[in-house]
């Protein structure tokens, strides 16, 4: 491994990737069109919920959001799915 600073998510997808556990995709743009469509469905069952959040944690989400380009509503959505679904990799391993 280099000795570059890397953050921790770096860290696990550079071990992944020298450990050979990336594979080459065959056509890159049909799985891009099926990974987005799978995406699609799976975004539009959503609901509607309320929570209470500090105004400076909603400022800190907005302004990453700003940076990704992408609604911060969004991104809190896909914040909970990444943790929810670490939180099962964890208990089935």
């Amino acid at each position: 491994m280099n000795n570059k600073k890397f953050n921790k998510e770096e860290k696990i997808i550079l071990e992944d990737f020298e450990s050979g556990q990336f594979k080459k995709v065959k056509n890159v743009q049909k799985e891009k069109e099926c990974y987005q469509e799978h995406a699609k469905k799976t975004l539009s069952k959503s609901k509607s919920i309320n929570i209470r959040i500090s105004e400076r944690d909603l400022q800190k989400i907005k302004s990453l959001a700003v940076e990704k380009g992408m609604p911060y509503q969004t991104l809190i959505s896909s914040l909970l799915k990444r943790y929810t679904n670490k939180r099962r990799k964890e208990r089935v391993s």
